[in-house]
């Protein structure tokens, strides 16, 4: 097959402990996935999720021990970190079970959903999609992820996140409002998912601007931690 240009490569995350890497197909985010996040964003209750999305090339894989490198956008004067545990999905499939769903993950790491909240706020005014928030250059960094048979569900332990040392986002997984097997469920139920999706779960309270300069350091409990610089 011939191309009228070459096309530009496949965006893929390392995978800890080998070389092969894992290809990625699409990036499906979770908003308000959190207690506290989605009180503090003016949700209330057990509300449906609210799925976006990212394009795969705002991919930013970071490599384990290395720091990568996020540009600050343009446009905004409010770009925000949002620390979340990503799922990797390695069996597709359609309308999931929820009591089916974690065979379906291929492994887990931790992501940073990158967000231009000025934006994203004049777009929720608007009544507009959140793309020019949430779906820009560099808008989905990842760490390494871990197989599932290493991690394990992940249904349990804590996430966080420093900006130069200080600590501004921490939760235990178990607050999450829909548990990883009920996200896979409703996202099966509107996307038919495939081997390369990733999916980040929403992010914990805490949520806040970063300038260029900022040592960004995020972690999640079993995983590669995850370590980016804004420039």
């Amino acid at each position: 097959m011939s191309y009228v240009f070459a096309p530009p490569p496949l965006a893929s995350a390392p995978v800890v402990g080998t070389t092969a890497r894992f290809p990625v197909h699409r990036i499906y985010c979770v908003g308000s996935n959190y207690r506290a996040h989605a009180e503090e964003m003016g949700r209330t209750g057990r509300e449906p999720p609210v799925f976006f999305m990212k394009p795969p090339d705002a991919l930013v894989p970071v490599e384990a021990g290395a720091t990568g490198e996020v540009l600050y956008p343009s446009l905004t004067h409010n770009f925000h970190h949002e620390v979340e545990l990503v799922v990797a999905i390695g069996i597709g499939g359609r309308d999931i079970a929820a009591d089916e769903a974690m065979r379906h993950v291929f492994g887990y790491g931790v992501g940073l959903d990158m967000t231009r909240r000025d934006l994203q706020a004049e777009m929720k005014k608007r009544s507009g999609p959140w793309c020019i928030g949430k779906g820009f250059d560099h808008a989905a960094p990842l760490g390494p992820i871990t197989v599932a048979a290493q991690a394990g569900t992940l249904l349990e332990g804590q996430i966080s996140l420093c900006v130069n040392g200080t600590q501004r986002q921490h939760s235990a997984l178990g607050e999450m409002t829909w548990s990883v097997p009920e996200i896979i469920a409703h996202l099966s139920a509107a996307w038919a998912l495939v081997p390369g999706d990733l999916i980040y779960t929403g992010t914990p309270a805490g949520v806040g601007a970063v300038e260029r300069g900022d040592l960004i350091e995020a972690a999640c409990t079993g995983l590669q931690p995850l370590r980016v610089r804004v420039s």
